[in-house]
């Protein structure tokens, strides 16, 4: 590693110790080192903001009133070279919180160097947030950052969950010097390892430590492994544009507890199958037991829905009777706050509460659908390999139907009958048939999701163009169009509109299928340019409306992580321009068709002259969701060219 010439000796030998095969020493909570006051950039990333001087968590069994518990001890210390783009300063603490059996979080200290000046954090400005199922978050927000400031904070978290014995994530959206993970594990508790992500590890110690662990009262005492998990020089792991949550990338240690030999040597087993898990859930007070309300929603639903012969037109009917019905609150929840009959009868409720209503009233109609548990695009995906509940915050509802099946979410007010809201676009969930067993479902999007434009120009006696303008969106386009315009006064979506194109006036605007969610969403208006010939000619772009793609989401030379868009795409555009006896066609640019490996997609746009009309066709195709990191550069050459056509190539005319 190169270090910077400004760097005084001291912290070269610093960062030449990090690169050392042993752990750095464990440093004193709030007396950093006067060679980390020095630190004006960090060599392997001199554009980050800031840098993780040093982390490390010590994880151990300890005895509280007689309990064993896990202790997990954090200490983090961070410098910021760049005040104005560090937006790491707010800092949140996630533990699980449930109503009889919760984490604790004690003792955080949290102070701000700025030379030597210290301000520490009164406890009165750490928040406890209740936004997620199953966990909560301690919050805080260090107090006077500036250019140069050391931020330390440093806390205790106390756990009887032992199948969680202490996760890490040795990378994070800022650059690390070192990251380490000590744990002490008694030898009557095995666990599986995992190491994710690409990182190696560079440092990995382990021993056996005698006598580690007593439990007042039992004569024997138990050995330890004492492990050491270390990584130097971690690169920060950046978000990227269309991928899943960057926890799925990220480097860390992940648990699973197996075995538990108690000190008066009975076994527990706590390494579950996928059988012990569906029990669970059947006989699960939040789950299984809130589809036991078929009866109650017989009658709830109008006999109009529930008399109608077809089946599908009957599950769709039941569909959006519950999504009208019911607001969703906005929050998550699967293990706790489940209460389907309450929730329904105020008409309001979280994911959950929503969804197995809708199961409910599907059941009371005869058709037969299940809980599909799923983690959203925002979330880690869960694991296959075992069951681990705690990967899963969202339930969907899983219908079959034939050889068709359809994945529902009915907390959405735009999203029609088996179109799932974008955040449920995950690769897989695990559905919950408490009869035969549950299984891996994948989560296949759509594919008719299409935006459609079809524009036609001609000039008046001026020479000044207009038209007219046809748009149809479908599938998933068609949600946020209706999310952003229903309720919304035409002015405001016109305006909007001629934001995007100052050339262009727009007038009236009709839009059809508001609120009808199982037909395509069209809107229909009128245009008129106001480009004024140059001399005697006229440049026309024949893209004006606001495009599907209207910027390149890949204009970075390099790409980490895979990319991922939820759903296939389809945008076709027609302009028809008539230049009448007005204007001679001097030039059009030229045809041009790129195709993505694999048939993975096609982008072609044929400019087609016929006497005084220039018919304009661009077709721009995705065929598939999701990319390996190694289609980059095909797919930055494919939205390069794409967004060319669309912004850049003209149609010449000559004033006649």
């Amino acid at each position: 590693m190169t270090i910077k010439k400004t760097f005084t000796l001291l912290c070269f030998f610093i960062f030449a110790f990090a690169h050392s095969q042993l752990p750095p020493m464990v440093p004193t909570f709030g007396e950093p080192l006067p060679e980390e006051f020095l630190m004006d950039s960090y060599a392997p990333d001199p554009e980050a903001p800031a840098v993780v001087l040093y982390e490390r968590a010590n994880n151990f069994l300890d005895v509280y009133d007689g309990k064993i518990m896990i202790a997990k001890e954090v200490h983090v210390k961070m410098k910021v070279f760049d005040a104005k783009r560090f937006e790491n300063a707010m800092i949140e603490i996630p533990y699980y919180s449930e109503k009889n059996n919760s984490e604790l979080i004690r003792n955080i200290k949290v102070v701000t160097h700025n030379g030597g000046v210290k301000t520490y954090l009164p406890e009165n400005e750490i928040f406890n947030v209740d936004e997620y199922p199953r966990y909560s978050i301690k919050r805080f927000t260090f107090p006077n950052v500036k250019d140069g400031s050391i931020l330390e904070y440093t806390y205790r978290k106390e756990s009887y969950f032992f199948s969680n014995f202490g996760n890490w994530q040795f990378q994070s959206d800022l650059p690390k010097v070192y990251s380490e993970l000590y744990t002490k594990i008694p030898g009557n508790m095995k666990y599986n390892r995992t190491l994710y992500g690409s990182k190696s590890l560079d440092i990995n110690n382990a021993e056996i430590e005698k006598n580690c662990f007593t439990l007042p009262g039992y004569g024997k005492n138990a050995d330890c492994e004492a492990a050491t998990y270390g990584m130097k020089n971690v690169p920060a792991a950046k978000e990227e544009n269309h991928m899943l949550a960057i926890e799925n990338y990220t480097s860390g240690m992940g648990y699973e507890l197996i075995e538990f030999l108690d000190f008066t040597g009975e076994k527990h087993s706590y390494s579950r199958n996928w059988d012990d898990v569906d029990n669970i859930f059947k006989y699960d007070k939040d789950l299984g037991r809130q589809l036991k309300f078929p009866g109650y929603f017989k009658d709830a639903i109008p006999s109009s829905i529930m008399n109608i012969p077809d089946k599908l037109e009957k599950a769709k009917a039941i569909y959006y009777y519950i999504q009208d019905h019911m607001a969703w609150d906005g929050k998550y929840r699967i293990f706790s706050d489940v209460r389907v009959k309450e929730a329904f009868e105020r008409k309001s409720g979280n994911s959950s509460e929503i969804n197995l209503a809708l199961i409910n009233a599907l059941e009371a109609a005869g058709i037969d659908s299940k809980i599909m548990l799923i983690a959203t695009r925002e979330f880690r995906q869960p694991t296959m390999q075992y069951p681990v509940l705690s990967d899963f915050i969202y339930a969907l509802v899983y219908l079959k139907m034939g050889q068709e099946t359809y994945l529902l979410d009915a907390t959405d007010k735009h999203t029609p009958f088996g179109v799932l809201p974008f955040r449920d676009l995950c690769p897989q969930g695990r559905v919950m048939d408490f009869k035969k067993g549950s299984f891996w479902e994948p989560v296949v999007p759509v594919n008719k999701n299409m935006h459609y434009v079809n524009m036609q120009l001609a000039p008046n006696e001026q020479g000044l163009f207009s038209g007219k303008v046809s748009e149809v969106s479908t599938g998933y386009i068609a949600v946020p169009k209706r999310t952003e315009n229903n309720n919304r006064r035409k002015e405001d979506i016109i305006k909007r509109k001629q934001n995007q194109n100052e050339a262009l006036d727009i007038s009236n605007l009709q839009i059809e299928n508001e609120k009808d969610l199982e037909q395509p969403y069209k809107e229909n208006y009128d245009i008129s340019i106001n480009e004024q010939p140059v001399g005697n000619k006229l440049f026309v772009y024949p893209f004006l409306m606001q495009t599907y793609f209207s910027e390149n989401p890949f204009s970075k030379e390099t790409r980490k992580y895979p990319i991922d868009f939820g759903f296939p795409v389809i945008n076709n555009y027609l302009v028809s321009i008539d230049v009448k006896d007005q204007y001679e066609i001097v030039k059009v640019p030229e045809n041009k068709i790129l195709k993505l490996p694999n048939n993975d997609g096609e982008l072609s746009v044929v400019y087609d002259v016929s006497g005084s009309k220039v018919n304009v066709r661009l077709s721009a195709k995705l065929n598939t969701t999701s990319f390996p990191t190694e289609a980059y550069p095909a797919l930055q050459q494919f939205f390069e060219t794409l967004l060319k056509i669309q912004s850049k190539e003209i149609i010449e005319l000559k004033k006649i």
